[in-house]
């Protein structure tokens, strides 16, 4: 028999997702077996495969595993691996901003230009990920930290970061229930007809070798809802405050860009002939796009966390303020 005692990294786990993580070299079929043959025990209940697992419970598999040794016990699973680093210290230091530490998360102050996972087109070692998992070898955490949601390479700002496996959990869980309010500030070509309003077209997903893109489409796609408020009408621009009702991909970007108005800066849905104008006008090599703001509940406490705009961004508005003629 083995034993297993659960912690909270494995805490708000179904058992059948705890076997393929606690037991990495047996095959599927193996835990399928012995479920299905009433094998396991937790807190010397039968369990089943979907059965929840919480804090110290304790989890009984009347089983021997190949990947088991005489001792009872499963070789250690080197998560955090030995050499190279994860990132350069010095790039670390230099790029991961801390907003708000927390015993089960973080959230992380994003600069632009750092993609937020490892892929094409960034550097080893230079996506924020990386970065965070460099630190939390040097921390010495015995959970690989891991990012809840994702903002564009582009996009700075607010990005929350889980500490633990089942503060993980909890916190994809309130991101797909809204409970986690994502507050933006965006400046759009043109300006808006009313100070308030939502915009709520549905987007579908296209993936291309020049990378995806989301489209409105209102059959196949999926339901989106972005509500904005003015928060400056500006000569030819508005400076505006967007909450994310959901959380599509390029959600922000993809809908002011479908009613007219799309980001300045962007490379993707935006006006081409006016970025480069504005670039040349007001200086921004950047998406202006800044996740400013994030709040939620977190056990029986209101957290709320605020980003100013980065420097770049606040000369921006100061440049287009003292603009007499708009660049379109």
């Amino acid at each position: 028999m083995i034993t297993r005692i659960i912690d909270r990294n494995f805490a708000n786990m179904r058992l059948d997702r705890f076997l393929r993580q606690a037991f990495p070299n047996e095959p599927l079929s193996t835990f399928f077996a012995i479920l299905r043959k009433k094998k396991v025990r937790v807190n010397g209940i039968r369990a089943k495969a979907m059965q929840i697992l919480h804090d110290g419970d304790t989890v009984d598999i009347y089983e021997n595993f190949k990947s088991v040794s005489e001792n009872n016990e499963v070789p250690v699973k080197k998560s955090w691996g030995s050499s190279p680093e994860f990132a350069d210290r010095q790039f670390v230091k230099e790029n991961l901003v801390f907003a708000l530490e927390k015993e089960d998360f973080v959230i992380l102050d994003k600069p632009s230009g750092i993609a937020s996972q490892p892929g094409t087109g960034t550097r080893k070692g230079e996506s924020l990920v990386e970065m965070l998992w460099q630190w939390g070898k040097d921390q010495q955490l015995n959970f690989k930290p891991t990012l809840a949601h994702r903002l564009d390479a582009d996009t700075s700002g607010l990005i929350i970061a889980a500490l633990y496996g089942d503060s993980l959990r909890d916190l994809t869980r309130m991101l797909r229930e809204h409970a986690i309010q994502k507050t933006y500030t965006a400046l759009i070509k043109g300006n808006l007809k009313k100070d308030e309003g939502t915009i709520d077209i549905s987007l579908k997903r296209t993936d291309s070798k020049s990378g995806s893109k989301m489209k409105t489409e209102e059959k196949d796609g999926k339901r989106s809802i972005t509500h904005y408020t003015v928060q400056q009408h500006l000569n030819g621009y508005d400076l505006v405050k967007v909450r994310l009702e959901t959380g599509r991909m390029h959600q922000i970007r993809a809908h002011f860009a479908s009613i007219g108005h799309p980001l300045l800066g962007d490379t993707r849905y935006g006006d081409f002939a006016l970025n480069r104008n504005f670039k040349k006008e007001f200086g921004i090599k950047r998406l202006f796009l800044h996740s400013t703001r994030l709040e939620f509940e977190w056990k029986g406490k209101r957290i709320a966390v605020d980003s100013p705009l980065p420097k770049e961004l606040r000369e921006t508005v100061k440049a287009v303020k003292k603009n007499k003629t708009p660049s379109f």
